[in-house]
């Protein structure tokens, strides 16, 4: 397939979709294409009253549920109350490069909410998914390592940045081991990956706080990102497209800043088996959430 557009998502009927972080951007988006498509669609988001204004905006069969990943207890509530089969479970929410802080169990916000927040709940849902997980990662991955001495930044000095760039890598990394996982224990589940490019989305816009990227937001990003819209389609693409485990879509065009979505590569360090499975393993560790293996060979 050389283009791909919504109109080349098949009915949905009958399916249900998960989508954390519904409320806005890429998320909202790929969750209205869905809805539109049939699907029953859940947004999982931290704040229900966002997510109710995103619903509204819907069509087709959507619901809300409170999702905050920056919190294992949220987490772990959230997949206790989702007893239904899941189709698909695209883990979307994100933050990007804020001010240093921690997540309600002590992580760096982003690797905490980015990766282990996702890694958690996609572990806890697995045994109800027949489908598909899609993680959307960002071309950011490249400029992220790994730092298993410190991945929490208790000791070196803070940079948001770096710290994004390795959230986004565990993304990455997350998504291969879950494949070879997933085909060790003979499950059909595969898990994929995308990455928005360059979008116009809440991710990129300046909050006050941070004059560069005021400054950013009118030049580059001006010039170069797509809108919400196009930056969801390697998403959709992700999510239904007759693509192995393990895929990555992104856009095709000028360093994969905008164009219709293809598969994509994505850096050494993410192509890494061995540091993927120490990731997960470190992973487990920190959020005290397994595979599922003994699940899915019973399925």
């Amino acid at each position: 397939m050389t283009t791909f557009s919504v109109s080349d998502l098949p009915s949905l009927t009958g399916r249900t979709v998960v989508v954390t972080g519904a409320n806005s951007g890429i998320g909202r988006v790929a969750a209205r294409v869905l809805a539109a498509k049939d699907a029953r669609v859940v947004l999982a988001v931290r704040d229900p009253e966002k997510g109710r204004e995103a619903a509204s905006t819907m069509t087709g069969r959507v619901e809300v549920r409170q999702l905050d990943l920056a919190d294992l207890s949220s987490v772990r509530s959230f997949a206790e109350d989702f007893t239904e089969p899941i189709d698909l479970l695209i883990n979307n929410a994100g933050v990007m490069i804020p001010p240093f802080s921690r997540t309600a169990d002590g992580f760096e916000l982003q690797f905490g909410t980015n990766h282990l927040g996702h890694f958690a709940l996609t572990n806890l849902l697995l045994p109800q998914i027949r489908g598909r997980v899609v993680t959307v990662s960002s071309s950011g991955h490249k400029m992220g390592a790994v730092d298993f001495d410190d991945l929490n930044w208790e000791h070196k000095p803070y940079r948001a940045i770096s710290a994004y760039g390795q959230s986004k890598l565990a993304n990455l990394l997350f998504t291969a081991e879950l494949q070879r996982r997933l085909a060790e224990a003979g499950s059909s589940v595969i898990a994929t990956a995308a990455h928005p490019g360059m979008a116009a989305t809440n991710l990129l816009r300046s909050d006050g706080r941070r004059r560069v990227w005021h400054a950013v937001e009118k030049t580059v990003i001006g010039f170069f990102a797509q809108s919400d819209n196009d930056g969801a389609l390697p998403t959709l693409y992700a999510a239904v497209a007759d693509i192995p485990g393990n895929s990555y879509a992104g856009p095709k065009g000028f360093m994969e800043a905008r164009g219709t979505p293809e598969l994509v590569g994505r850096s050494k360090r993410a192509q890494d088996a061995e540091v993927a499975r120490r990731l997960w393993e470190v992973s487990e560790e920190l959020t005290g959430v397994g595979f599922p293996r003994k699940a899915l060979q019973s399925a």
